[in-house]
């Protein structure tokens, strides 16, 4: 187990005066398996009155407005979270009772469908479908799946952006964790596996002293569902373990964007972020 502080500090700085901006934040985890909120608070600068609320996919949102003059507007997000294993249980299910079991809810009929980020290109369609046809269990599948993108596909920042596509990121075979989970997304979605997109946080380095802070960056991940939900990193193709905490899930970064909203003046701003991880214990 683990206990890890994060310190999230995120926000715009506008070339002028802005009026009015209306905003909405997703940057702090909740309680699920495998983790427990011990304290999280959001500081926002300028000071402002703001509405908290667990949006439809379950994640805790808070919007704001802020109706004074600013040039910045500045957000940190404080957590303590303590961080568990979690346990990757077999799954019996095959192809027919998955689809079955896809078809039963609109959880999992809602994490079927392709978004514009998650369209996957043709010959990752066709690689997804080989790969599917070798396996009698689709959780096999979809992890051998992931691991292959994983693969194929090197982390690199600075070339694409939030609204990168993911045919676009598999064409290039470059991206950063967004990219790749929405490749996987895409790939997973096109067999007939329900996977859905997870916001969150990686500490970076896993033999960090207690006590020792370290510069970290938002991470995403993916979930697919085989008979229970099963997380997996394809970024760094790890199982999502006692590094890893959950802040939001959605159908794709569009869902979970940590901070999003509009304004009232000059056209042109820059968003300026900063994560640092402590290990507690």
């Amino acid at each position: 187990m683990n206990r890890l502080r994060i310190r999230h500090i995120t926000g715009y700085r506008y070339e002028g005066e802005v009026q009015a901006s209306y905003n909405e934040a997703r940057m702090l985890p909740v309680s699920s398996e495998g983790q427990f909120v011990l304290h999280s608070s959001l500081d926002i600068s300028p000071v402002s009155s703001s509405h908290h609320y667990v949006d439809y996919w379950g994640t805790r949102v808070s919007s704001f407005e802020v109706l004074t003059p600013h040039n910045e507007l500045s957000l940190t997000a404080t957590s303590l979270v303590e961080v568990r294993n979690r346990t990757h249980a077999p799954h019996s299910a095959d192809w027919e009772l998955l689809a079955n079991q896809a078809q039963a809810s609109t959880t999992y009929v809602e994490q079927t469908k392709q978004t514009r980020l998650t369209e996957p290109a043709t010959d990752l369609v066709v690689m997804a479908e080989e790969i599917a046809a070798r396996h009698a269990s689709p959780c096999d599948a979809a992890l051998e799946i992931c691991t292959e993108i994983g693969r194929q596909v090197e982390y690199v920042q600075g070339v694409t952006g939030v609204q990168s596509t993911a045919r676009e990121s598999w064409l290039d075979k470059r991206g950063v964790c967004q990219d790749i989970t929405h490749i996987a997304l895409g790939a997973l979605r096109s067999v007939g596996i329900p996977a859905r997109y997870v916001s969150g946080y990686l500490h970076p380095k896993p033999d960090a002293a207690v006590g020792e802070t370290v510069t970290g960056e938002s991470h995403a991940w993916v979930e697919w569902f085989c008979g229970d939900w099963r997380g997996f990193d394809p970024t760094n193709l790890i199982d999502i373990g006692d590094r890893h905490v959950t802040v939001g899930r959605g159908r794709d970064y569009n869902d979970v964007a940590p901070l999003r909203g509009v304004y009232s003046g000059p056209f042109r701003s820059s968003l300026f972020v900063k994560v640092e991880i402590t290990r507690e214990s």
